[in-house]
């Protein structure tokens, strides 16, 4: 079915350069997205501190633990479905929906805090609702960028400066908020945020043209299929999202718990939160600098890119100190930063409208799902080896898996544009 949701951008060759000035980025679509992710992401940065410390004190590491790993599972087991309703009714009724639904969980936790101790199920069932609505509301991310903006890397530039912002700011207000007045002010101010997003969204009004052959509907599993179909049609896009499962594995997931412990424990932990603000510091670098480069092949530009950040895990595994702990810091936040701008630009002018959304939640789920194993892996791997020989192969990974990005033909030449056969971008 067509929803008034679902759009082409138009053509490529067709939109004005950044630097004419006839189409501004701030439009009053794109004024109100960033504002609905800004928010949100805000949220979302404070939630990880506020389960840290308010569940872990009440149910220790274990229970914090099975907290945000319901969320997590919960996730990764509906995002697919996710994308495919995101394609059903159009990304911004789903994520308004989705907006929504966390705005009751966490004014729930909220209530259930204020009155005094939560009991655990409650927190493992509203984690698991909340799961749910994220992986309802991120595959709808992607395919709302080129409706609001005709420039989507500097749309992504930005909406990546916002994240970062938000994860400098997000963390350290939930620390404060829980000492000054307790969880549940963090958990209600979470709430509002969502209530906001979802306000904004509501009344984004997309300008791209519509897409006339945008159409949804049949049973689940051939929706599932169709978008399993394009995504496997697209080398540069499976290859990547593979290279990414194998860095979830040995290199993103690993890198928090053993990077937090060996850090806190040579210099202190004052030592990690100041590293991880210089990756927040180099993350806002990252943005700004793909506000300005317009790469002819961007994956290209954005494995080179990437290959620094070797520096972030061999700063820790080797013990450099802490002038050279930050700067490796700053240079994997400028490095991963870039690259994101730059793989989801391509994932969304390379991949037809129609199915943006089920793709989008194809490398969501590949991605996420890498991630989540590496976590769960770092505990028994750490007691088989040292941390830092660990974070050294995490170093290597960040390496190996870098030169079979350049080594693929289909990631190495994909253009800033699609060319006029979609067909011959996979």
């Amino acid at each position: 079915m067509t929803t008034a949701e679902t759009h082409t951008p138009p053509a490529p060759h067709s939109r004005p350069g950044p630097r004419d000035g006839r189409i501004p980025l701030w439009t009053a679509p794109f004024t109100l997205y960033f504002a609905a992710r800004a928010v949100s992401l805000l949220g979302d940065a404070m939630m990880p501190v506020a389960a840290a410390l308010a569940v872990g004190a009440l149910y220790g590491v274990s229970g914090a633990g099975l907290v945000l790993g319901t969320w997590t599972g919960t996730f990764v087991l509906l995002v697919l479905f996710g994308g495919v309703l995101t394609d059903r009714i159009g990304a911004r009724r789903t994520m308004v929906a989705a907006d929504l639904v966390r705005v009751l969980t966490q004014g729930v936790l909220a209530a259930a805090f204020f009155a005094g101790r939560p009991p655990f199920w409650l927190l493992v069932t509203m984690a698991a609702v909340a799961g749910a609505a994220v992986a309802m509301f991120l595959p709808g991310v992607n395919g709302m960028v080129p409706l609001v903006a005709a420039d989507p890397q500097r749309a992504n530039a930005t909406l990546k400066v916002a994240d970062a912002l938000a994860q400098l700011l997000g963390p350290a207000l939930a620390g404060l908020l829980i000492a000054l007045t307790g969880a549940g002010a963090v958990y209600a101010i979470d709430s509002g945020t969502f209530l906001l997003s979802a306000l904004c969204l509501a009344l984004v009004r997309p300008t791209a043209r519509p897409a006339p052959t945008a159409r949804t509907g049949g049973p689940l599993g051939q929706e599932l299929l169709r978008g399993w179909r394009e995504f496997r049609a697209r080398t540069w896009m499976w290859a990547v999202i593979l290279v990414w499962m194998v860095f979830g594995i040995l290199l993103f997931g690993p890198l928090v718990p053993l990077g937090s412990a060996l850090v806190a424990d040579r210099l202190g932990p004052n030592a990690y939160g100041l590293a991880v603000s210089f990756l927040g510091a180099g993350t806002v670098l990252g943005g700004l600098v793909a506000l300005r480069l317009r790469p002819a092949r961007p994956l290209a530009a954005g494995t080179a890119a990437m290959v620094l950040y070797t520096a972030l895990p061999l700063s820790v595994a080797l013990d450099a100190g802490l002038p050279l702990l930050l700067a490796g810091h700053v240079l994997g936040g400028a490095a991963l930063a870039f690259w994101s701008v730059m793989w989801a630009t391509s994932v969304q002018t390379h991949t037809p409208p129609a199915v943006l959304n089920r793709v989008s939640a194809y490398e969501l789920a590949g991605s996420v799902s890498g991630i989540s194993l590496g976590q769960l892996l770092a505990g028994q791997a750490a007691a088989l080896a040292s941390p830092d020989h660990l974070l050294l192969l995490s170093a290597a990974a960040c390496l190996t898996g870098c030169a079979a990005l350049f080594a693929t033909p289909a990631v190495r030449t994909l253009p800033r544009t699609p060319p006029a056969d979609p067909a011959a971008t996979g």
